[in-house]
């Protein structure tokens, strides 16, 4: 029995053809049930289109459900997330300062020192200088707008309003009504007030003690986190990341020049203008301007209504045609040089992104938006170009 069996693995391995053909005979030979019967195509009453579809629908919504849950927890943990988004924007603007000083041969943790102190006395000088200038010329702004709003008076009087000094009276007290509050709400909105301050102060020094790990130990914290990843993801996972970092980096610096030159150039608009509160209202565009869109709109209308206050129609429209010029050369000439291609989202995505941030998260939620738009779309592109 054993020579027979070693004699047929012989001529199989021979591949010898009349062997072949008497094995196929004998499997022509078995009956049909013994056969393995070929699967059929199933008869799916649902088309493929749909099918697809439908796969497509749940994927979607189990996404759109993580995201929401994300955007959920973030929420309820927003006096700890917020203060480390902020820290992390700041972190991308001074990280470079670090960096060069430690390339001059500076210790890491007197490197990161000296930008953090640097960027405090920055920070407190400007607010103090803005301070200073507002009370000092508060005075001179009162005695302005008074003149201005008879002036406004005036305007509205003649065509083409022909508004009686009895409606504009009656449209200032239904205004003046509507501003008012009872004492419920006043003590309601003192103790809202006084939540918010320590709030504030909280995620401030939240803020400032992240901001100084972030300088010192920026690179060991991303090297923890890429541990968290499966050891076969770390590589991409890193990857992805640094590629993350550094279009927010360019984001950052790129925004502060631009924001940096519409402050200035409308700053000396407003001061040839003679238009008081210049030097304040420049730094509120400066500001402003790390709110794309929407924060150029708001510091300019704010800029515009002082003059019309203060210096009459006529300045205000000048105010109105220059600040439109300057963030016209800024967007469609500065802002595409400096910010470059890497950090550049289409104009749609940023109304989007500025619009979902600030219904979530209010004018942090905008400041912040377009940052984690820009960072997704650098990383969507690092993973699917395949690097490693």
């Amino acid at each position: 029995m054993r020579e027979r069996i070693a004699r047929r693995r012989e001529l199989l391995d021979n591949e010898d053809p009349l062997v072949a053909d008497l094995l196929a005979a004998g499997q022509a030979d078995e009956p049909a049930a013994a056969r393995p019967e070929k699967p059929q195509p199933a008869d799916h009453p649902v088309p493929l289109a749909v099918r697809a579809a439908a796969d497509w629908s749940w994927r979607l919504l189990v996404i759109v459900a993580a995201v929401a849950l994300l955007g959920w927890v973030a929420w309820q943990l927003r006096l700890v997330v917020f203060p480390i988004a902020v820290a992390i924007l700041v972190a991308a603007l001074l990280q470079p300062g670090v960096r060069w000083l430690r390339s001059k041969g500076w210790r890491r943790g007197l490197a990161a020192a000296t930008v953090f102190v640097a960027f405090l006395i920055l920070l407190s000088g400007s607010l103090t200088l803005v301070g200073g200038a507002v009370s000092g010329q508060f005075g001179e702004v009162v005695e302005q707008a008074g003149e201005g709003l008879v002036e406004l008076e005036e305007w509205f009087g003649g065509p083409p309003f022909y508004l009686t000094e009895e409606q504009i009276d009656a449209w200032v007290d239904r205004i003046l009504e509507a501003l008012g509050q009872d004492e419920a709400a006043l003590t309601e909105g003192a103790v809202s007030t006084a939540t918010a301050a320590i709030e504030f102060l909280t995620g401030m020094v939240l803020t400032l003690v992240a901001l100084v790990l972030f300088l010192y130990d920026g690179e060991r914290i991303w090297a923890w986190t890429v541990r968290m990843f499966p050891r076969g993801s770390r590589t991409r996972a890193d990857g992805a990341g640094r590629q993350a970092w550094s279009t927010l980096t360019s984001y950052i610096r790129g925004q502060t020049v631009v924001a940096l030159f519409d402050a200035v150039f409308i700053t000396i608009l407003l001061l040839i203008l003679g238009v008081p509160l210049a030097l304040p209202l420049g730094v509120l565009v400066f500001f402003g301007a790390y709110i794309p869109l929407v924060g150029a709109v708001v510091s300019g209308a704010l800029a515009v209504l002082v003059a019309l206050v203060a210096n009459g129609l006529v300045i205000a429209l000048i105010v109105l045609a220059g600040i439109i010029a300057v963030q016209q050369l800024e967007g469609n000439v500065f802002a595409p040089l400096v910010l470059g291609r890497m950090a550049r989202i289409h104009p749609l995505a940023v109304i989007v992104a500025i619009t979902v941030g600030v219904l979530i998260a209010g004018i942090l939620g905008g400041i912040v938006a377009v940052p984690i738009v820009a960072m997704a779309n650098s990383v969507g592109k690092y993973l699917a170009s395949g690097r490693a």
